[in-house]
């Protein structure tokens, strides 16, 4: 695809998007309904068409929830594989919004649930939607609700969107909240009901600006792309899709990607060292980041405004004796809490840091196929921004129990404790000095899935090379 030819239009908010802002519209990119400070920043005017590509920021701010077109994803994707080497990409097999012909596979009539097979994944149809279900093969729609699960929501209630309105198989007129002047809402309600003909309509906030032409167009159209869709559910074979609409990406900026897109930044607007970091710390750590970058603004050189900003924020972050938390977060998203840990040692010129966690259940260390007794200690050394983690075990008694080297994307110090991506592949040293690697081929299963690139797997592969020779020769 040629980025650069590519017209999608992009809607986007939160911390990223100053940064974000100024790589798309590099890659050709049209920004709507822009927010003030990118209005002034890039000097865009207000457009408020709706987005092909609607861009906000995770819940932990540890990265993007992104829905939009299929081409508008695919070309947003490339982009970010292109600027960020460690980023991880998590995009649904299913269209949000999409219309399937699905295969019920499992009902459970007691609670109302039944679950379907689309094609790309299973779905759950609950409760009112499945007591209906009398068919082998029904006709559902993938709710928004729950974006990125395994198993979907569906539902029998089919809507098909447009600009500016809403067809429903539900009998109603409504209109968008957003929508306050009542002489406007009472237009739409009386167009809503002369163009109803026994199905529902909902006009969306657009809709408030369009002439009753322009909407009785769009119902049109839609009425068509409704006749279309049932005409191919009577001539295709269940699972299939219906009807494309949205697509959904998960959006992960390990430590790597949020230092690039702070360079990006910088270009753009007053940016503290760390801007992105520091702005998921939350709290007083935020508000310091605007205070130090509102002084960058005002002309305060930045090497005194850097060293006041990290007197502000330091006695926040984790020190010798501090207790921390181990977020392992695996590619396809799932977070792993490995429990809290205590640190032994932290030096902060040189970032090593070691910290120690103790057993309390009996178990296997994966890899190593090593008994876990209670009692047992886990030290682990790494130094913040390092693309590995070393952990020894030992048992009561001092004895080791083998050493286990997990690669990940470099290492992320917050104040709550410890951040990283799991990259899979690992090397254990057993208690004879053997030396292993571990499961290369879900570093592999990582890139065909599309979470890995071929830039990060690459760095990933070198440095377990590196790793297994240092090895060789001293202790890795």
């Amino acid at each position: 695809m040629n980025e650069k030819a590519f017209r999608a239009k992009a809607r986007i908010r939160g911390i990223y998007s100053t940064a974000l802002t100024k790589l798309l519209l590099e890659k050709g990119f049209q920004i709507v309904q822009p927010s003030l400070a990118s209005e002034e920043r890039f000097g865009l005017t207000a457009h408020q068409e709706p987005p092909d590509l609607d861009i906000y920021d995770r819940l932990d701010l540890h990265g993007l929830h992104v829905l939009g077109k299929r081409s508008a994803i695919d070309a947003f994707s490339s982009m970010l594989k292109t600027q960020l080497d460690d980023v991880i990409l998590r995009r649904w097999d299913v269209s949000v919004n999409g219309i399937y012909k699905g295969v019920v596979t499992k009902l459970n009539p007691e609670r109302g649930v039944a679950l379907v097979d689309i094609g790309t994944a299973v779905g759950r149809l609950p409760r009112l939607g499945a007591n209906n279900v009398e068919t082998k093969e029904i006709i559902v729609q993938v709710q928004r609700r729950r974006l990125g699960v395994r198993r979907p929501l569906l539902s029998t209630n089919i809507t098909i969107p447009g600009d500016y309105a809403v067809l429903s198989s539900q009998q109603h007129i409504k209109i968008s909240r957003r929508i306050r002047d009542h002489r406007i809402r009472a237009r739409l309600y009386e167009l809503g009901k002369k163009l109803q003909h026994g199905r529902g309509i909902i006009w969306r906030t657009a809709a408030a600006s369009q002439s009753p032409d322009r909407l009785q167009r769009e119902i049109a159209d839609l009425e068509e792309k409704q006749r279309t869709i049932k005409e191919k559910a009577e001539r295709v074979t269940a699972p299939a899709l219906l009807y494309e609409e949205n697509y959904f990406m998960d959006v992960e900026f390990p430590a790597l990607s949020k230092r690039r897109l702070d360079e990006i930044r910088s270009t753009v607007a007053p940016t503290i060292n760390g801007h992105h970091f520091y702005k998921i710390c939350g709290g007083e750590i935020s508000s310091a980041v605007d205070m130090a970058e509102l002084l960058l603004e005002r002309g305060r050189r930045s090497t005194e405004v850097e060293e006041l900003f990290t007197k502000t924020v330091e006695a926040a972050f984790p020190y010798n004796g501090s207790t921390i938390e181990i977020e392992h977060v695996k590619p396809d998203g799932n977070i792993f809490h490995l429990g809290q840990a205590h640190i032994l040692s932290f030096d902060p010129d040189t970032s090593l840091i070691k910290y120690c966690r103790i057993f309390k259940k009996r178990g296997v260390y994966n890899g190593l196929e090593t008994l876990k007794e209670e009692g047992d200690r886990a030290v682990t050394e790494t130094r913040i921004g390092e693309w590995y983690l070393k952990t020894r075990y030992f048992s009561k008694d001092e004895r080791s129990k083998g050493i286990y080297i997990n690669l990940n994307t470099p290492v992320e110090l917050y104040p709550h404790g410890i951040r990283y991506v799991d990259l899979e592949v690992d090397i254990v040293v057993h208690p004879n000095g053997e030396v292993t690697a571990l499961d290369e081929d879900r570093l592999e299963k990582g890139i065909e899935e599309g979470y890995i690139s071929e830039t990060l797997a690459k760095k990933v592969r070198t440095k377990l090379k590196e790793l297994i020779e240092k090895r060789g020769k001293d202790e890795a």
